[in-house]
């Protein structure tokens, strides 16, 4: 697996983890173990103290935790020179970034605020082409960006509301951006992952039916698992994935296909 992959001692950046049942931390704990240098990124003191908690077991690999505000352009910025002085190339970047205001997902879509619309845009779709543009300077060598996105982003998915409309962004600024950089050998691809039990699903207060229906329709009759997401982020990071780009690939179990 380790020499398929070819991800030993490639600089990885990984946003988005928020504790160890994070989608990210998944993706992240893969990487160290087929030994890539792993850069995580966190916005809140909060969320520096989970990472470091979780990165107890692994004092022995090549970490950094690095703070970034994807709400501001400046911490971006930073996030990136810091990271870019400290390893000099990012080979990789996992995007799991995503947020939206309560009120916006418990109330009827059409409630939904001025402000909640554009702040749910903000973090969760423009901040991974903030992230891109100041990663490029340090993407020398080429490279992977891999962000998260999910169903509700092409069909209406009960209480996912503005998250839904923030993620069809997502995918369609994910085939933007492929566009763009590809000629920098620069690949760009989205993973759209079935419901997993995260700190972020609790927030969507169908979740539970949504997992049970699922097991019940989808073709493999079961949900998948943070490592089934980790395991196709990997192929997505490494160059056994070299001439896919601008793609949104689904691992949910075959859940999308079916009507």
């Amino acid at each position: 697996m380790m020499d398929i992959l070819q991800l030993k001692d490639k600089n990885i950046v990984v946003m988005g983890v928020a504790n160890e049942r994070s989608i990210a931390w998944g993706i992240a704990k893969k990487l160290l173990e087929v030994g890539a240098n792993v850069i995580f990124t966190y916005r809140k003191e909060r969320s520096k103290g989970k990472i470091e908690k979780v990165l107890n077991d692994y004092q022995d690999y090549n970490t950094a935790v690095v703070e970034c505000d994807v709400n501001s352009d400046e911490s971006i910025a930073a996030a990136f020179q810091q990271i870019g002085e400290q390893f000099g190339v990012v080979h990789g970047i996992v995007h799991s970034v995503a947020f939206a205001n309560a009120e916006d997902l418990h109330n009827r879509f059409v409630e939904t605020t001025r402000d909640g619309y554009a702040f749910a845009q903000d973090t969760s779709a423009y901040s991974l082409i903030a992230v891109a543009k100041a990663a490029l300077p340090y993407m020398t060598e080429g490279g992977s960006i891999v962000t998260m996105s999910y169903l509700g982003a092409e069909r209406v998915l009960d209480g996912y509301n503005v998250m839904g409309v923030a993620k069809a962004a997502l995918e369609a600024s994910t085939r933007y951006l492929a566009a763009d950089l590809g000629a920098k050998g620069i690949r760009v691809n989205a993973i759209s992952a079935g419901a997993i039990r995260t700190l972020a699903a609790k927030g969507v207060p169908s979740f539970n039916t949504i997992l049970h229906q699922i097991e019940e329709k989808s073709p493999l009759k079961r949900n998948i698992t943070q490592e089934e997401v980790a395991n196709m982020t990997m192929v997505m990071l490494s160059n056994l994935s070299s001439g896919v780009t601008g793609e949104t690939i689904y691992v949910d179990s075959g859940y999308h296909i079916m009507g």
